[in-house]
């Protein structure tokens, strides 16, 4: 499949670690030149670098995707792209009487209204092209109740039914938008929870494992490849899987 996306331009938010990282990574290899977005310059420039070994080129652009302004800049630095993949995104565990204003705004801020920010300045411009693919990065808490995760959970929640309203909004005109569902999965930011959290969560899965970000880059590539070009307003389940009620 290499040579895939030769010529395709995509915007990875989040780039810099974890799912991000290696989903840029696995565009990189199909030939796609790769924005890779994060906050931290020197990771940047080590996804670029890695990027390049692949033997297409990147670049790295910086901005806080709490802030709308620095999103819309995002964009405008990114320019046109064929693909667009919203991956960044934060979770901070309260239960309900823990769960700050603040707490709550940074949620919706980054993992529900920055993906709308990108989508609606980059989305018209693949609609008058006449091809795009819109990839989303939600989450099993998106579907069941997680406990000490509601502010998480309806972010993306929300960003789910986004998902199909873009799919709405743009398929008509050859862009494609779908969610890949995640479970619990081994990353930077998974390991502060600790190995022993990080596992039970998992055990609740039917793998009973948690997931290398490279599977869950590998549905993300699924739903940007042609394999997948009749697939739009999807919720790709990428969790482990849910057991049976006993």
């Amino acid at each position: 499949m290499r040579g895939e996306l030769s010529g395709a331009t995509a915007l990875v938010t989040g780039a810099t670690a974890g799912i991000g990282r290696a989903v840029a990574l696995r565009l990189a290899a199909l030939g796609a030149e790769v924005v890779v977005h994060g906050r931290d310059a020197r990771r940047g420039a080590e996804v670029v670098e890695e990027v390049s070994a692949a033997g297409t080129t990147a670049r790295f652009v910086a901005a806080d995707l709490a802030e709308a302004d620095d999103v819309r800049r995002l964009a405008a630095e990114a320019g046109e792209v064929d693909v667009l993949v919203n991956n960044a995104g934060v979770y901070r565990f309260a239960d309900t009487a823990g769960t700050t204003p603040e707490m709550f705004d940074v949620h919706m801020a980054i993992n529900t209204r920055a993906p709308l920010l990108l989508v609606g300045r980059l989305a018209p411009g693949m609609a008058a092209r006449g091809c795009g693919a819109i990839v989303n990065l939600s989450t099993i808490a998106a579907g069941v109740p997680a406990r000490d995760a509601g502010a998480y959970g309806a972010s993306k929640a929300a960003l789910e039914l986004l998902t199909r309203v873009w799919a709405d909004e743009f398929g008509g005109r050859g862009v494609r938008v779908n969610a890949v569902r995640s479970g619990p999965v081994r990353t930077r930011g998974t390991s502060e929870m600790g190995e022993a959290a990080l596992q039970a969560v998992a055990r609740g899965t039917v793998l009973g494992r948690p997931a290398e970000p490279g599977e869950i880059a590998e549905a993300v590539v699924f739903l940007v490849s042609s394999r997948a070009s009749c697939v739009t307003g999807a919720i790709l389940e990428a969790g482990g899987g849910q057991p049976a009620f006993a």
